[in-house]
């Protein structure tokens, strides 16, 4: 529980319940929008619908991320059955599961949208294998930068993050392209040269940046308890 300084009135601490119930009305109105999809002709380039998609996911990454940051400044898992894990422990399980919950809900959107769309299989699993590795680096920069520096860092990491991304997978698809009856082409030298070299360097810098704010944050923890 909390004490509100100005009125002296007791408020629950944020928790992973109050984290849930914050995402549902974003994840629901994210999923009606992918109803949207079905309005699309197939007839409108297959770019311009993966591309399309993909960009409106990050920004669901990022809305979704943004919305949890000021959730995540107290633990969720320091209630008496998690009173023996450290303090790290419980900063880095409030982290992870705020990484989670956006990763989890952009995933389910990802699947939603890209039925909606009439995707091929193939190009649905590289559209939902982009979006998670894009929202959990996104989400944990997001996350670590909040912890450091607050809200307009985490925005401007996420950001960057999100946009080499895109970045990186339209300059694969624009040297490879789909199939012609649009399915996912799959060529390993050119991922190798377009996309897994920035993907591995913003994984390690994601892990981190989040192990390093852990540390950082318990010790504010601390410091106001």
């Amino acid at each position: 529980m909390a004490v509100s300084s100005s009125t002296g009135a007791t408020t629950a601490a944020p928790s992973l319940e109050s984290a849930v119930t914050a995402a549902f009305p974003i994840m629901i109105d994210a999923l009606g929008i992918s109803a949207l999809g079905l309005l699309l002709p197939t007839s409108l380039s297959l770019g311009l619908r993966f591309g399309g998609q993909l960009v409106l996911l990050v920004a669901l990454a990022l809305l979704l991320t943004w919305r949890l940051l000021p959730l995540t400044t107290h633990s969720w898992f320091g209630e008496s059955t998690h009173r023996a894990w450290s303090p790290q422990s419980q900063v880095a399980a409030t982290g992870l599961a705020a990484i989670f919950i956006v990763t989890g809900v952009v995933g389910l959107v990802t699947l939603a949208s890209s039925a909606a769309l009439r995707l091929q299989p193939s190009t649905q699993f590289l559209q939902l294998l982009s979006a998670l590795d894009i929202a959990w680096a996104v989400s944990t920069l997001m996350v670590a930068a909040y912890w450091w520096r607050g809200r307009v860092a985490a925005a401007a990491a996420g950001g960057l993050v999100g946009v080499a991304c895109v970045w990186a997978i339209a300059r694969y698809l624009d040297a490879v392209g789909f199939t012609p009856q649009g399915r996912w082409r799959l060529v390993g030298p050119a991922l190798w040269e377009y996309v897994l070299p920035y993907d591995i360097a913003i994984a390690l810098v994601a892990v981190g940046a989040f192990v390093l704010s852990v540390r950082r944050q318990a010790s504010s923890d601390r410091a106001r308890q």
